[in-house]
């Protein structure tokens, strides 16, 4: 890609983001015509905190003991949402497998991770803090939020886990 096509991305996520900063990641990418990892690229320092994918089992395992989180899995055609515990997972035929009493299972594509994003950004007037799994088109495969309690604040011992395990990154 030149570097005036680039430029022109950048400005084109600038702009965006500018008119909706604490809006949903995906839409303003597709406002502006460019990835979400453009979008996160340009939030503000401490706002994401991106690693490697291979510690993509050292991340989940790590959040296998945060108690209820939630799930979501978002494209363009659905936004799901499942609210459980997220079950130790393994490796096997391609996939990294997780199975539990929780609702939250199924097969994850491990090979397609590209790297593992901490966020921590105003989401509609308020502080939301998730961990993205992001893919190689620079969309997040799923993301983990930290849950909210009865009062809509994030949960304070889920929030410690979340910011210990980002720092530990940082």
């Amino acid at each position: 890609m030149s570097s005036t096509a680039t430029d022109d991305r950048k400005a084109r996520a600038e702009k965006a983001l500018s008119e909706k900063p604490d809006g949903v990641v995906e839409a303003i990418a597709a406002a502006a015509d460019v990835t979400p990892a453009e979008i996160l690229s340009l939030l503000p320092q401490g706002a994401a905190t991106v690693v490697p994918a291979e510690e993509f089992a050292a991340i989940w395992s790590e959040m296998t003991g945060w108690g209820d989180v939630l799930l979501i899995v978002h494209t363009a055609d659905i936004v799901a949402e499942v609210t459980g515990f997220l079950p130790e997972g393994s490796e096997g035929h391609g996939w990294f497998n997780i199975h539990g009493e929780s609702p939250i299972a199924g097969h994850i594509r491990k090979d397609h991770c590209r790297s593992i994003a901490f966020i921590d950004r105003p989401f509609h007037g308020r502080r939301s803090c998730s961990v993205w799994f992001m893919n190689g088109d620079g969309a997040a495969m799923f993301k983990i939020f930290v849950r909210r309690d009865a009062a809509r604040e994030l949960d304070a011992g889920q929030l410690a886990k979340f910011e210990a395990l980002r720092d530990r990154y940082a």
